[in-house]
């Protein structure tokens, strides 16, 4: 493997939410900046910059990650699913339907993030437990909420029927 010195503009070719994606970037930018920056994709959100408060969490070949934690040359060749990919034009995602019906953003710094972890939850478990909610987003941080809207959100029986419609017709 060829190795990139940290200034070196590195040309990435990707996936990002369902299309080709290819943007330049710099070896050692995050690939949360390089989506915000290079692509355009602002709805990630940066916070801590550590991987703590889970604002900048994506889909990375269907599992959540820290895109403040990747580089954006890590992103070569992956399928990443930002805020953006959730909604199809003008109709929302049933997850974030599911949260605007029960109140579960506020400020929204942490929305982009709470969605990434909650769709892969619900991918991987369409039922999930309160218990088992609180436990996947204990690494997403939230100031306004106080958390039991969200669960309330990603416990919908709505939420749930599409992801075990999803995990049959996937």
């Amino acid at each position: 493997m060829k190795k990139i010195a940290e200034n070196e503009v590195v040309q990435v070719r990707t996936n990002v939410n369902g299309r080709a994606v290819s943007f330049a970037t710099q070896a050692r930018v995050s690939l949360a900046d390089s989506l915000r920056y290079e692509v355009g994709l602002t709805g990630t959100k940066v916070g801590c910059e550590h991987g703590v408060c889970g604002a900048c969490t994506i889909l990375v070949d269907g599992q959540p990650m820290r895109s403040c934690l990747m580089l954006g040359v890590q992103a070569e060749g992956r399928e990443i699913q930002t805020v953006e990919g959730l909604a199809i034009g003008l109709k929302l995602h049933p997850l974030q339907e599911s949260f605007k019906r029960h109140h579960a953003l506020q400020c929204g710094f942490c929305s982009a993030g709470m969605l990434a972890t909650a769709l892969a939850l619900v991918r991987e478990n369409p039922a999930p437990t309160r218990a088992e909610v609180r436990d996947a987003i204990s690494g997403n941080l939230c100031r306004c909420t106080g958390y039991e809207t969200i669960v309330d959100a990603i416990c919908d029986p709505a939420v749930a029927e599409f992801a075990r419609n999803e995990k049959s017709n996937g």
